[in-house]
């Protein structure tokens, strides 16, 4: 896919990498020349521009483009506008990040496809993660239903996942097993990374150190982390 992010600073400029990072077409698009400079060798391109200036936003290819993210997170007036322009030239899919509730109700009504609210997101997954103990990481679906990592509990180790029976016993089904395993950077050093080994059969032992994606009712989650305590 194909998109132009607005506004490369710490969340744009990491969701720019990342969206390049995993095979797609990324044009970062910033008013700040050094921040283009120190972005322009992990992305597909860069352009330094003013994204207010409807005559300048008329060049980009937008008509290949699938998605345009207004990742702008301090200026509301240049988010504002340059949404404004973005969807009067009919872009596919907008987009926007809100940066206060006035805001969100402004883009809004501009009528954008998506709102975000990265910090707020970024919030409610830690407090979830803080509140329940043994949580590596957490999705909120629902008020009733979560995804949360949670690392094997001792007393499945060495079992298959058909022995373990998790379903039967907390209603939580297993989405897939990660495990954490080592590589080199571009620098060379050993760095952390998720290994995900996919579908988990019947037939799956479970080791030490596996993690468990799981999917289920909140309060079932609760009970299966009381297993740690």
């Amino acid at each position: 896919m194909k998109y132009i992010i607005v506004g490369i600073g710490n969340f744009g400029g990491y969701l720019a990498k990342r969206l390049t990072n995993l095979g797609h077409e990324v044009i970062g698009v910033d008013t700040s020349e050094s921040r283009i400079e120190m972005i322009k060798d992990s992305i597909t391109h860069s352009i330094v521009m003013d994204a207010t200036d409807q005559a300048a936003v008329k060049n980009l290819p937008l008509k290949d483009t699938d998605i345009v993210i207004i990742a702008i997170g301090e200026d509301i007036g240049a988010s504002i506008m340059s949404t404004a322009i973005f969807k009067q030239l009919k872009s596919k899919r907008i987009i926007a990040r809100a940066i206060n509730s006035l805001h969100e109700t402004v883009i809004q009504a501009i009528g954008v496809d998506e709102i975000i609210h990265p910090e707020e997101e970024t919030a409610d997954r830690l407090s979830k993660r803080l509140e329940m103990k043994g949580v590596l990481d957490s999705l909120e679906i629902s008020d009733e239903y979560n995804i949360v990592e949670v690392k094997v509990p001792e007393r499945y180790v060495g079992m298959t996942v058909a022995d373990a029976d998790i379903r039967k016993e907390f209603y939580l089904n297993i989405l897939t097993v990660i495990k954490l395993e080592q590589r080199k950077n571009l620098l060379g050093i050993n760095t952390p990374y998720k290994n995900v080994i996919g579908v988990v059969t019947p037939e799956y032992n479970f080791d030490a150190d596996d993690i468990l994606l799981l999917f289920g009712k909140i309060n079932n989650i609760q009970d299966f982390l009381k297993l740690g305590d």
